[in-house]
């Protein structure tokens, strides 16, 4: 189970908040991550930079927090490997064919008020709630 964390959740979600309107009004973007990714592949895209700071502020920040907490986050999936695999490139694949991700969609775009992304926001919650309830429920795994 997981654990109920409601000053630890509002704090994270006032800085992604943060750090989406920051990137919006410096720099005219929407903190999506699949699309800032996106250009960090080859071809690399020519505003660079900018992505690969944000990746790196994504990935350093919770591990300074960790640090200077000197707390630790436990994993454990019940989940086999080749099952979070297949899930992944599921979902890459939903990526593309929805024209962005939960990030993109579900915080930038819903505070845009675009329609097309409180449409996706809300397959990716009705399709998740359905999986769960599935394999949870019907398949009686995990």
């Amino acid at each position: 189970m997981t654990e109920f964390t409601p000053l630890a959740s509002l704090f994270g979600g006032a800085l992604i908040g943060l750090s989406a309107v920051l990137l919006m009004a410096s720099h005219g973007r929407i903190a999506g991550m699949t699309g800032i990714l996106t250009g960090l592949m080859p071809p690399v895209s020519s505003d660079w930079a900018w992505r690969a700071a944000f990746v790196a502020g994504a990935i350093a920040a919770p591990a300074l927090v960790l640090t200077l907490s000197g707390q630790s986050i436990a994993f454990d999936s019940p989940v086999p490997t080749p099952w979070i695999i297949i899930g992944g490139l599921i979902v890459g694949g939903g990526v593309y064919f929805g024209s962005g991700c939960t990030s993109g969609h579900g915080v930038c775009g819903i505070a845009r008020l675009s329609p097309r992304s409180i449409a996706a926001t809300a397959t990716f919650m009705a399709t998740a709630t359905a999986t769960v309830f599935v394999i949870r429920h019907l398949l009686g795994a995990f």
